[in-house]
């Protein structure tokens, strides 16, 4: 990939939609496809360009191409690993500004609240997991004083990689950066509905690696992904996405008895105390929910609990802040809210709504205005929304909606409310809101999820560590812990010295 930064970011956004039209990025070069899919630019529901329809044999190159390279990526020193993988990492940033252009595009979200930090938090992924690679040892067992035992950590193999769409730059870092800096060769199964940036980072990942480390296919789940999660060559799975999706990868890879890691879907509760200071618990509320990411997010605050005493004037304000948010052209610096990403999405997004209207008990509240330039197509643009007083076991507050819908509940009883917020199949992400240390550390344990905050609602960051318990999925992401425990094998290695 040859030094662009000589023309505009739109410019540049557009030569990537060019270049990685209709390919596969296998063994280091980009391979055409014979079939291909559309991709919608959401804003303006028109096409954005056609990306690779990969099947089972485009899938067989990609991994053929990944396991050659595998022993010699496996011999390389684990901190000359690193320093590339970083190095990636910095030219990612470099090229900061084309990779939101072209993220916003495809997406739907925002370029100035989501789009470039989502690119940062990338690259800060890559230089993360880059400079971990002296972590990668074993250790030494006190077995018997004539026998020197030891473990080391050895590479899984090949790596299958499948991303999502909704923040396909982060998920991508989270998986594939601990998996090459641990010495494994990733094949990457690109999201259909925004695949262009995820080419051109793995491109600049794959400019600086050995042939065959970083490859890249795309297409449907059905063929593509599953050829992935079937090959035989294929020796660890990660993926983020639906519950149910998840739960098929998880069935093939039991056939095969390879390990997986899966980021599934999540209901997340938000629990606001009567002692919280009011105006930083609205602005956590709308940071929670991700609603500049139009709640897309599977760690979203989608169900929040307040206290009766607070009840109205939380609503109200958070309403009044909602109202303050721009909906409109993702590109437009002036943007608060973009799209939600496809019309498949809207529609299970307004059929949750419409259950909420439905309900003779519950209130709806729409916030903020739906933008009214010509230019910009109408169907893909969805306003923030309250769902007040609807029954706890209705659809709405039990299932991931994956849309700007968060249900709000009032409560009196701390352990009523404690139950109601673990009352869910899920348990990525909760949070407490309450100036009471004594009620934040109870809540901390009490609460069935494996990313729990005070006082706070950070989405994923370098370093902590994140996952979630029950049916949000198995294992955890960005951490050291992740890439020794997800993209190692631990051997015991036993000397007799008598």
């Amino acid at each position: 990939m040859k030094d662009t930064h000589d023309i505009s970011p739109a410019a540049q956004a557009e030569l990537w939609r060019d270049r990685y039209s209709k390919v596969a990025l296998i063994g280091g070069r980009l391979v055409p496809s014979a079939n291909a899919i559309e991709v919608i630019e959401p804003a303006h529901m028109t096409v954005l360009g056609e990306v690779a329809a990969n099947d089972a044999a485009d899938v067989n190159a990609a991994v053929a191409a990944a396991k050659a390279a595998a022993h010699d990526w496996a011999e390389t020193p684990a901190r000359e690993r690193g320093r590339l993988v970083a190095e990636a990492g910095r030219i990612m940033l470099a090229q900061l500004e084309p990779l939101a252009h072209l993220l916003a595009r495809e997406t739907g979200k925002a370029i100035r609240t989501e789009c470039r930090g989502e690119i940062r938090v990338a690259a800060d992924l890559l230089e993360m997991f880059g400079g971990l690679g002296s972590e990668i040892k074993g250790e030494t067992l006190p077995f018997a004083p004539d026998v020197f035992a030891a473990t080391t950590r050895e590479p899984v193999g090949v790596v299958g990689a499948i991303l999502p769409w909704n923040v396909p730059l982060v998920l991508m870092m989270l998986k594939i950066a601990p998996a090459l800096v641990a010495g494994n060769p990733v094949v990457i199964k690109a999201s259909e509905v925004a695949p262009f940036a995820t080419y051109a980072c793995a491109e600049m990942l794959a400019a600086l690696l050995p042939e065959g480390v970083i490859n890249v296919v795309c297409g449907s789940g059905a063929e593509c992904g599953q050829a992935l999660v079937d090959h035989r060559d294929v020796a660890k799975i990660t993926f983020t996405g639906s519950e149910a999706v998840g739960e098929k990868i998880y069935i093939s890879a039991a056939k095969r008895l390879i390990p997986v890691s899966l980021e599934l879907g999540g209901k997340s509760p938000m629990i606001v105390c009567a002692d919280v200071d009011l105006e930083r618990a609205v602005e956590g509320a709308v940071t929670g929910m991700r609603f500049t990411r139009q709640g897309q997010s599977c760690t979203a605050a989608s169900r929040i609990y307040v206290h009766a005493d607070i009840h109205d004037a939380f609503v109200a304000a958070l309403k009044a802040r909602l109202d303050t948010l721009v909906i409109g052209d993702p590109l437009d610096e002036a943007t608060d809210i973009g799209t939600i990403s496809s019309p498949q999405q809207v529609a299970k997004v307004k059929g949750y709504v419409a259950l909420a209207d439905a309900a003779p008990e519950a209130e709806v509240i729409r916030c903020a205005k739906l933008p009214e330039a010509d230019t910009l197509a109408p169907d893909l643009f969805l306003q923030p929304t309250l769902v007040l007083g609807i029954d706890p076991q209705s659809p709405v507050v039990q299932e991931e909606i994956f849309g700007p819908v968060t249900v709000i509940r009032k409560w009196t009883s701390y352990d009523e409310v404690m139950a109601q917020a673990n009352d869910t199949d899920f348990g990525l992400a909760a949070s407490i809101w309450t100036k009471d240390l004594a009620t934040a550390l109870t809540a901390s344990k009490q609460l069935d999820a494996g990313f729990v905050q005070v006082n706070a609602g950070f989405t994923i960051q370098p370093n902590l560590s994140y996952g979630g318990f029950g049916r949000s999925g198995l294992g955890k992401e960005a951490s050291l812990e992740s890439m020794l425990e997800h993209f190692t094998r631990k051997k015991t290695v036993v000397l007799s010295m008598s």
